[in-house]
């Protein structure tokens, strides 16, 4: 099994607050990753921690290490802005760019000096498309993106991340304003995406990680309770804790 990220005793700091305790495992490449918890649980740190986002963020310490593809992203001779590109991010809420639709996809492109009118076509109909958003928009991409719904957001936003041909994707919450038929597209998209794509989904919803995670990882102040199969962390979890939470006993 070919292993993208390797967590490696992750303790991961906000202003001394220990967010993050003792992480440890392995993430497979064309896979999705569900992962899931309580509000407060570290998911969304942990995420951010796989293409250093948190490093935005004054009064932030990590130990330990996280390797991608062997390599440690936190040695400080590490390019971020590489990373950036090879780990992109989808956020919980979407924010399109005040242009239009073509314009949104080809942004990141062209700010890496990608400026071929052709390739950048290709581009934005194979993002679009692998978004499950071109038949949507094809005949309107010089509208604006702001003039999209919600769910249409989403996906240009996704588009977005894919027209920097990344090879991981983290998705932080995407549906988590989104009507049932935008979150279905979404999970869609990333039922195809993971045979190109690591993807990694934090999301509050467990029945969205049980319909579209191969493997789920259970997350609880800050530790790592339980990660194994998303059909065996569903229907025989090992701890107690995991059993409590998908079973709505709290969260």
């Amino acid at each position: 099994m070919n292993i993208k990220f390797h967590i490696q005793d992750l303790n991961f700091y906000f202003n001394n607050e220990k967010v993050l305790k003792g992480i440890n495992f392995e993430i497979p490449a064309n896979k999705i990753l569900g992962i899931i918890g309580p509000s407060g649980s570290g998911k969304t740190t942990f995420l951010r921690a796989l293409n250093r986002m948190n490093d935005l963020e004054t009064g932030t310490r990590i130990e330990g290490k996280i390797l991608l593809d062997g390599e440690d992203i936190y040695n400080s001779d590490y390019d971020v802005v590489a990373l950036r590109k090879k780990v992109g991010m989808v956020f919980a809420m979407p924010v399109p760019l005040p242009m239009s639709i073509y314009e949104n996809v080809v942004y990141g492109p062209r700010l890496s000096g990608n400026n071929d009118k052709t390739r950048l076509d290709e581009l934005v109909e194979k993002s679009l498309t692998a978004a499950y958003l071109w038949d949507e928009v094809k005949d309107r991409l010089k509208t604006s993106g702001m003039r999209l719904s919600g769910g249409q957001q989403q996906r240009l936003c996704l588009a977005r991340v894919l027209a920097m041909e990344p090879e991981a994707i983290l998705l932080d919450e995407p549906s988590s304003g989104l009507d049932p038929i935008s979150t279905a597209k979404i999970e869609d998209a990333l039922t195809e995406l993971k045979k190109e794509y690591t993807i990694i989904l934090v999301t509050n919803n467990t029945k969205q990680a049980a319909r579209v995670a191969d493997n789920t990882a259970f997350f609880l102040m800050g530790e790592l309770i339980e990660i194994g199969s998303t059909g065996q962390i569903f229907t025989t979890p090992g701890k107690i804790e995991t059993n409590d939470y998908i079973t709505g006993r709290f969260g």
